[in-house]
C-alpha cells in the first residue's frame, strides 16, 4: 500500500463514529415523528431516544396523536418512511411501555398497522381480528389499554375488498367462522345501497365495510361503560378509519 493510501485511510471516519451519526440520525427523525425536539449536536454522545415515552404521549392530545398517524400514513404512501431501529425500539421498550392510542382492525395481512402509520414498537395497541368486530374479549382488552395504560385513542379501521365483509354478504358457514360473520349482518342492512348488493360487487363490499366500522364505534361506547366514561370526561377519542388496499391511503372520519 503506497504512502497516499494510508494517509486516505486515516482520513476515514471510524466505524464508532458513523454508527453514532447513523443513530443520531435515526433519533431526528423519530423525534420529529411525534413532535418532541431532537437532541442538539453538543448532545450527541447521549443515548438516542428510540420510543414514545410517557411524558411525550401525555403531552399530545387525542387529536394530535392522529394527525402524526396520518402523517406517518402519508410517509408511507410516499416512500419516505422514518428508519428505524427496531432492536434498539425492543429494548427501550423491554422495561415499559406508554403507547398513545389502541387500534382495532382486521387480521387482513395486507393491513399492518405498524406500518401503514410508519409507527414503531410501544406506539400503539393493536387488536386485530377479521372483520374488526368487537367483543367481550377485545372491549376487555380496551379498557385496560385506555383506562390503566392510558391510551387516548380508541382507532376502528377497517379495509377495502374486506374478505370477512364478502363472506358475510354470501352467508358463508364454515365452523366458528359463521358465527363471528354473524356480527356483521347489521352492518349489511344498515348499510344504503341501490345497487347490487351481493359480494361480488366491490363497491358494496366497502360500502358495508365502511357501516361496519361505524356500527362498531358505536357498539364500544354501547358495550364499553369504562371506555364510554374516558369519552364523555374527553380523556379519550374514539374514531374510525378505512384503509384502501389499492392507493395504501388511510382515510380517518369520527
Amino acid at each position: 500500500m503506497s504512502e497516499s493510501e494510508k494517509s486516505n485511510l486515516n482520513h476515514l471516519p471510524s466505524r464508532r463514529v458513523f454508527v453514532k451519526a447513523s443513530t443520531a440520525a435515526a433519533a431526528v427523525g423519530l423525534f420529529g415523528a411525534w413532535g418532541a425536539k431532537p437532541a442538539e449536536t453538543a448532545a450527541a454522545e447521549e443515548p438516542p431516544v428510540v420510543a414514545l415515552t410517557k411524558e411525550a404521549r401525555d403531552q399530545m392530545t387525542a387529536d394530535q396523536i392522529l394527525e402524526k398517524w396520518k402523517e406517518g400514513n402519508l410517509r408511507f404512501r410516499e416512500g419516505r418512511k422514518i428508519q428505524r431501529d427496531f432492536l434498539a425500539e425492543q429494548k427501550a421498550t423491554a422495561s415499559g411501555q406508554f403507547p398513545a392510542g389502541v387500534l382495532l382492525s382486521c387480521i387482513d395481512s395486507r393491513a399492518p398497522a405498524e406500518i401503514l402509520f410508519n409507527l414503531g414498537m410501544g406506539d400503539i395497541f393493536n387488536a386485530r381480528i377479521a372483520g374488526n368486530t368487537e367483543n367481550p374479549d377485545i372491549l376487555g382488552s380496551m379498557e385496560f389499554t385506555t383506562k390503566l395504560a392510558g391510551a387516548k385513542v380508541v382507532l376502528v379501521m377497517g379495509h377495502s375488498a374486506c374478505g370477512a365483509v364478502a363472506g358475510a354478504i354470501a352467508d358463508a358457514q364454515l365452523g366458528n367462522l359463521t358465527q363471528l360473520l354473524a356480527k356483521l349482518q347489521p352492518a349489511i342492512k344498515a348499510t344504503t345501497y341501490t345497487g347490487n348488493r351481493t359480494a361480488d360487487n366491490v363497491a358494496f363490499v366497502d360500502a358495508v365495510a365502511r357501516r361496519n366500522v361505524e356500527l362498531t364505534m358505536a357498539n364500544i361506547r354501547k358495550n364499553s361503560q369504562v371506555i364510554a366514561e374516558l369519552e364523555k370526561a374527553g380523556a379519550v377519542k374514539i374514531a374510525g378509519a378505512f384503509y384502501d388496499l389499492k392507493t395504501g391511503a388511510v382515510e380517518f372520519f369520527a
